[in-house]
């Protein structure tokens, strides 16, 4: 599977922004996926993630800001980041499980990941 994510860029505090990631090369509905983000010095950590029946989870620190959601006619994933606070300020990847994979907080559980897009946050 190919990722591809888009959509970072630099925004105030309490601000929004939507990230996008479209996969390629692997039947999308079938897959898991997830955002994570990593932040300068720090160890890369889970945002969210996705079954492929739209079920969502999010970490407590994003909980009720951050929105997960997929579009699988178009093959790609969404979050929407609302009342960003500077520690959101991070890369942000994408991450595919394999097919029929399960949603997994753990990283090694994913096989693909995008470039990674950058997120600022200024406050």
């Amino acid at each position: 599977v190919q990722l591809q994510a888009s959509g970072g860029g630099l925004v105030q505090a309490g601000g929004s922004l939507r990230l996008s990631c479209e996969a390629s090369g692997s039947i999308f509905r079938l897959n898991a996926m997830a955002w994570y983000r990593q932040a300068l010095g720090k160890e890369r950590e889970l945002v969210a993630t996705i079954d492929m029946h739209g079920s969502a989870f999010y970490v407590n620190s994003v909980k009720g800001r951050f929105t997960i959601s997929r579009t699988n006619a178009k093959n790609t994933v969404y979050l929407q980041m609302n009342a960003m606070k500077p520690e959101d300020t991070a890369v942000y990847y994408c991450a595919s499980s394999p097919t029929w994979g399960l949603p997994s907080n753990y990283a090694s559980e994913y096989n693909s990941w995008g470039q990674g897009t950058l997120v600022t946050v200024s406050s």
